[in-house]
């Protein structure tokens, strides 16, 4: 190969070589998002121990209104485990959860119910999640019935129900007359 020739090849490699690096030098220079994980909805993730909590929330009307835990939980052990998830104000909820299986806190389930949800939707609230030893603190999104997919787990508020009163008829009869 003559030194004419080598240049010619010596050219095209680097041609070659600038027009692969324009292809592939976004992801020289740019972060790979398929490399980030994030929680791609409305609910957070954590892990806590054997447990993955997945796209995690609470559903409220309102701040000191009642709250209800919706997500997913992971089990990756070989034992039946307890969660206990601790908000404001001394709200507390425990969601049992199988050995290796998942317990989904949807409409199937046990609903998994705050006494309150600590904040307005729209806000993070802090709350304790444990599951024996393990434990850790965790801000987790509230979200009202604005969106249809909420709607259905906004827990109900009791109503009162009417309490029977006594007659006064039963009070008078047992009573002596005046006079008398």
């Amino acid at each position: 190969m003559n030194p004419v020739q080598r240049g010619k090849l010596a050219i095209a490699a680097a041609a070659i070589g600038v027009g692969l690096l324009s292809v592939t030098g976004c992801g020289f220079v740019n972060a790979q998002q398929t490399t980030h994980q994030y929680s791609a909805s409305d609910g957070i993730k954590a892990d806590l121990g054997p447990l993955q909590l997945r796209n995690i929330l609470i559903v409220s009307s309102g701040e000191k209104e009642p709250g209800r835990v919706i997500g997913a939980v992971f089990n990756q052990s070989g034992n039946d485990v307890t969660l206990t998830v601790s908000g404001a104000n001394g709200a507390q909820t425990e969601i049992p959860v199988k050995a290796n299986s998942e317990t989904y806190l949807n409409d199937t389930a046990d609903a998994a119910i705050l006494s309150t949800a600590g904040v307005v939707p729209g806000g993070l609230t802090p709350v304790t999640i444990r599951s024996g030893s393990d434990s850790a603190t965790i801000n987790v999104p509230v979200v009202d019935g604005t969106l249809p997919e909420y709607a259905k787990y906004l827990p109900s508020t009791p109503t009162p129900t009417a309490t029977p009163t006594s007659t006064s008829t039963a009070t008078t009869s047992e009573a002596p007359a005046a006079g008398h």
